[in-house]
């Protein structure tokens, strides 16, 4: 799914060709007319879903399966180290979550991108600093919101079915999606 996403980063960006492509702020700016999420829902809707299961976040939270409430790896600790690992989970939600706004939602990028930035009142240096951070705080803060909500509505995978998911349909179907891409921007830059 990332490697798709380079791809069209390549394709769209304005940039020289060569080793800015890997840049993130190349792939957000690749975005500026149209986010990924629209152009590649494949891509990013296999980029969520692994990164739910990455996470360890409900359907794919198997570290807390029924057979281990009782002698699961969470009863063995107590108080700041109990603490510690919920910190690192919600910490793993975050930054999965800017990950998703980065490669997929356009980053910075607020809509209207193209004519706030032909404002006269643009050309001072905090008003752009300001609006990318709000947009992408505010888009990361959306995705923790979903992280959540999953959460408390899925139920939960077995094993089994994760490693079936990821294996049997993921890995083609990613696959197939990053050779679509490419045929597909091979035929628009031949064009």
């Amino acid at each position: 799914a990332v490697v798709s996403v380079i791809l069209m980063t390549n394709f769209f960006s304005s940039a020289d060709t060569g080793s800015g492509m890997l840049s993130m702020s190349n792939i957000v700016e690749s975005q500026n007319g149209l986010w990924f999420m629209f152009i590649n829902p494949i891509g990013f809707m296999i980029f969520v879903t692994c990164a739910f299961a990455e996470t360890n976040r409900t359907p794919f939270d198997l570290v807390e399966a029924e057979q281990e409430l009782v002698g699961g790896f969470h009863t063995e600790y107590s108080s700041m180290k109990f603490a510690l690992f919920f910190l690192a989970e919600y910490i793993n939600v975050i930054v999965a979550s800017m990950l998703i706004v980065t490669l997929f939602m356009g980053g910075y990028m607020g809509p209207g991108e193209s004519w706030i930035r032909g404002q006269e009142l643009w050309s001072t240096w905090w008003l752009p600093v300001l609006w990318g951070v709000g947009w992408f705080t505010f888009k990361v803060f959306i995705w923790v919101t979903i992280f959540i909500w999953v959460r408390w509505t899925l139920p939960r995978f077995k094993y089994n079915q994760l490693m079936d998911l990821g294996w049997k349909s993921f890995l083609p179907l990613s696959i197939i999606n990053l050779m679509v891409v490419a045929l597909i921007l091979f035929f628009f830059i031949r064009a």
